[in-house]
């Protein structure tokens, strides 16, 4: 966010020079007022609404309570309105009963598939609905992935801005056809929870929360990237984040609330406050916050920055009421676009589970308790939990099974939980979580009440009774790696299964990329009896696996979080009732140093600072994350992003690019066309589509996903240009000799670079490479074209 027009000297730039010269956020004011762009009928009924409300009433409208939800907006009788309820999180109604656990983003990231994207959005909707949650808080593109070390990258999708920004808006459009808001989070920067609020135990210094110093440019073509795609895609509310933004706080953050979301974005909706990232009233109300939550300060009921603070400030004239008035419209909108106005109660029994401060300030509406809203959900959360497992090594086919005689499971991530089917409390903190049990989510915010788990050995011993196969089995791997301790398994098993996971949640970073709980030595103990050993991950987020490559390691795969059908998923995949069509939406690096181009903010030096700015977050990698930093400087890596077997084989071919609009109408961006969700609608125009061929030259059907990566020119006196950037990909379903043609629609945007000169998109000159495969690196057909410009 840092713009030119206050640093005309920046730019003779390399990835490396430019964060050292972020200290400040331009200031933007003052906060552009919704105009309901898309939302017509809805703005004029929020305006109705909000001409027959108090001033009072009005504050109240903008300030979280306490209530039967994680976050409540009170309602007001008189005006027969009965209150906003919002629960967590992006997979599930977290804390609910009888609701179900979906899989992760990261495995619908996996899936690369948008069908099942939008329909994970859908179904989780219906049951966000029939709570009575007006408001499910996701999806998330914020964190994007900067970094493996992340502990909540995989409650996102990708560090990919293309691949997330799809994912965003198939879940919105999803999630919001149910008639549910979505609140895309967390807005932005966050990528890394160490230091991420302030903090006051040093000497009774307030040590603020890490910065996240970012260059313009990087800005939007990066980690804003995706949260156009959700303003366009119609998200109801940004919730904004905890850290600060280049130096100012992001829930106050004028230059990127007023200037990037409302004004570049023509964001319509609101701003609402991660749960305690607000640090001031009038001025957060003016750099454009519009919803503070959860409302009390400290566990007092009274103390708030917004509130009562609200209305003294319009009274004595610090704070205009228009902008009161803006605030309450941008609520209420969205509200009657989806028809909130008449909804199901809230499930009766949701008080017991959220409240901190009964009784309630503001009355709320409950209806039955236990609400069952799980429909028939479990089997779409099968279907993607077996469609986002990536099949990384299959050795002379071992993979599907055909019935063997005796199988052998170990790992501790293969059976049962023991410390209960919600995963909270002391375990947060800890880097390797749970002991025992397989992990269908990980922690924080992001999770969900298991109802129900269907686990690995389960399925295993199900799907082994069928077929008359022996199963043996140890899940202690302490156990598994003293000598002699496989003996006990008799006799050596045909195939052996090892299940490994990895832990992460909210308030903590990962400490290792390698699976938890001495996995390597697992791996080696089984391989060195098991001459057909096939290892599972259950992962918060990429691993990197020293074991690959041994030759006993006959087959693996990365079923990442694949929620409550866990077991039913790998074992449709590993049997062949799921041909295996997922692809990793990150790189698998060959070592873990291999990832050190953006660490996480967090030195012995820094823990012990009393100076209260000392945390500063420079993304000098700029561009450069995961496969964008290892193919610029040409870095072997295991296995690259998009990469993914199948049990069956595909080609492409007749690559043809097809301009959509001739070449002399491809002039520069025009700055006088209305900004409307999502931005300035050129950017969105259809320049070029790129036409393949796909053939399953294989003997059994499978599912293809075909990728389009551009080698956009380099601009000179600024941050590199990555070598290849994801700009289309689709997912099809194709019979054994079956060939279908693909489409790929090339926007304007998507051949643009952000000029911070003219603070606009720009088409650069030059030749635009189009490379078309199956992977980052499995590259089939290459080809490419000028885009002609007038002047």
């Amino acid at each position: 966010m840092l713009f030119l027009a206050l640093w005309s000297g920046l730019l003779a730039l390399t990835a490396q020079g430019v964060a050292q010269d972020y200290g400040t956020s331009p200031p933007v004011y003052p906060s552009p007022p919704t105009a309901g762009i898309g939302w017509d009928a809805a703005f004029a009924q929020a305006e109705a609404f909000v001409s027959n409300l108090t001033l009072e009433e009005k504050a109240q409208m903008v300030t979280g309570t306490t209530g039967p939800c994680v976050g409540n907006i009170g309602g007001i009788p008189r005006v027969g309105f009965e209150g906003i309820c919002m629960q967590d999180g992006p997979l599930a109604i977290r804390q609910a009963t009888y609701a179900s656990v979906f899989s992760a983003g990261l495995t619908a990231a996996a899936s690369w598939d948008r069908g099942l994207i939008f329909t994970r959005g859908l179904y989780m909707a219906a049951e966000f609905k029939g709570k009575g949650s007006h408001v499910a808080l996701g999806p998330v593109v914020g964190p994007l992935g900067r970094s493996g070390y992340g502990g909540r990258g995989w409650e996102g999708f990708s560090p990919d801005p293309y691949l997330t920004g799809v994912a965003a808006e198939q879940t919105i459009w999803g999630m919001q056809q149910a008639g549910v808001q979505t609140s895309l989070k967390h807005y932005i920067g966050n990528e890394q929870e160490t230091q991420r609020n302030p903090d006051l135990s040093i000497s009774n210094t307030t040590i603020e929360a890490v910065s996240s110093n970012i260059d313009d440019r990087t800005m939007h073509e990066l980690y804003l990237w995706p949260f156009a795609n959700g303003v366009r895609a119609g998200t109801a509310s940004i919730m904004c984040s905890y850290n600060r933004l280049n130096g100012s706080y992001g829930c106050q953050n004028s230059k990127t609330l007023n200037g990037l979301l409302k004004t570049e974005l023509g964001f319509q909706g609101y701003v609402v406050s991660d749960w305690q990232a607000t640090h001031a009233g009038v001025d957060a109300i003016n750099a454009g916050l519009d919803m503070d939550m959860p409302g009390p300060v400290g566990g007092s009921q009274n103390a708030s920055f917004f509130g009562g603070n609200v209305t003294q400030a319009v009274n004595n004239g610090t704070l205009n009421q228009d902008r009161v008035d803006d605030m309450v419209r941008r609520i209420m909108t969205p509200y009657f676009h989806l028809k909130q106005n008449e909804y199901p109660p809230i499930d009766g029994y949701e008080p017991t589970l959220n409240s901190r401060y009964p009784p309630y300030q503001y009355p709320f509406t409950l209806g039955a308790s236990n609400v069952d809203v799980r429909d028939n959900h479990a089997q779409s959360i099968r279907e993607l939990g077996a469609a986002g497992t990536v099949l990384l090594k299959n050795t002379n086919n071992t993979l599907p099974l055909k019935a063997p005689r005796t199988i052998g499971v170990f790992g501790n991530d293969a059976g049962d939980v023991v410390d209960g089917l919600y995963f909270s409390g002391a375990p947060f903190q800890q880097p390797q979580g749970y002991e025992y049990g397989t992990l269908p989510v990980a922690g924080g915010s992001g999770t969900g009440r298991l109802s129900y788990l269907v686990t690995p050995l389960d399925a295993i011993k199900a799907r082994a009774a069928r077929d008359g196969s022996l199963v043996r089995y140890i899940l202690n791997n302490t156990l598994t790696t003293q000598p002699g301790a496989l003996r006990t398994i008799a006799p050596v098993p045909e195939v052996c299964f090892v299940f490994l996971k990895s832990w992460a949640s909210e308030g903590s970073d990962r400490v290792s990329l390698e699976a938890n709980w001495n996995s390597t030595a697992v791996v080696n103990a089984v391989a060195a009896t098991c001459k057909n050993t096939i290892v599972i991950t259950h992962s918060a987020g990429l691993n990197v696996m020293p074991w690959a490559n041994n030759p006993n390691v006959t087959a693996i795969l990365a079923a990442h979080l694949p929620g409550q059908e866990s077991g039913n998923s790998i074992v449709d995949v590993l049997y062949g009732v799921v041909n295996p069509s997922g692809k990793l939406p990150y790189t698998i690096a060959l070592n873990e140093s291999d990832y050190r181009f953006a660490d996480i903010t967090n030195s012995t030096e820094l823990q012990q600072t009393e100076d209260p700015n000392a945390w500063q977050s420079n993304f000098t990698e700029a561009l450069l994350i995961d496969y964008r930093h290892f193919d610029y400087y040409n870095q072997s890596v295991l296995y690259e992003f998009g990469f993914g077997l199948s049990y069956t084989t595909f080609d492409m071919s007749t690559l043809d690019i097809e301009p959509a609009v001739p070449s002399l109408e491809i002039s520069p961006l025009p700055d006088a066309v209305p900004i409307v969700p999502g931005g300035n609608p050129t950017l969105w125009q259809v320049l070029y589509t790129v036409n393949i061929t796909v053939t399953n030259t294989g003997d059994v059907a499978g599912a293809s996903v075909p990728q389009v990566y551009l080698a956009l020119p380099q601009i000179a006196n600024s941050v590199p240009t990555p070598k290849n950037v994801l700009r289309g990909f689709d997912k099809i379903t194709l019979q054994p000799g079956q060939s279908q043609t693909v489409n790929f629609p090339l926007t304007r945007r998507d051949l643009s670079y952000w000029d911070v000169n003219m603070q606009e998109w720009v088409i650069a000159s030059g030749t635009v490479g189009v490379n078309v495969g199956f992977s980052s690196r499995d590259i089939r057909l290459t080809d490419q074209f000028v885009v002609v410009q007038e002047g």
